[in-house]
């Protein structure tokens, strides 16, 4: 969402959907949060900005690795968009809609038809467990199933 201006004071803003005033004053406006200074020289903002480019996709490969190795692969992705939101009006973007969809989905959770059904589901799944248990404890007893010797 470029605004077709290199003036630093220019910026596209988005609209604020929830109606508080909190909200709007804690929203921030879109595009490049660089130094003014390095804005104000062409050469050196877009360094800036490809600088950032390679951090933040450094990051999110990290965080790409992340989810077939150990470690917090969308955490470390989302904090990839994090820095590249810093400079990007995309990424920024990209960053408004997951919080408003996580918001979203927390909302739900939170819903008590949906926490009913949550509950419901879980005490079931417990139930089924405790019966195959009980079957494994009254078939075989407190043995492991690799010591039980051959019938």
């Amino acid at each position: 969402m470029n605004t077709g201006s290199n003036k630093p004071g220019e910026a596209a803003v988005a609209a604020d959907r929830t109606g508080t005033d909190e909200t709007a004053t804690a929203e921030r406006a879109l595009g490049s949060r660089a130094p003014e200074f390095i804005k104000a020289r062409r050469a050196l903002h877009v360094s800036w900005q490809v600088g950032v480019f390679i951090v933040g996709l450094a990051v999110v490969l990290a965080g790409a690795a992340m989810l077939v190795l150990p470690g917090p692969g969308w955490v470390v992705i989302f904090g990839g968009m994090a820095i590249w939101a810093t400079e990007f009006v995309w990424a920024q973007l990209v960053l408004r809609w997951t919080k408003r969809k996580v918001t979203e989905a927390a909302q739900r959770a939170l819903d008590p038809k949906v926490r009913r059904r949550n509950i419901i589901l879980t005490s079931i799944g417990v139930v089924i467990i405790a019966v195959l248990a009980g079957i494994y404890l009254w078939k075989f007893g407190l043995q492991l199933p690799w010591k039980i010797k051959d019938q």
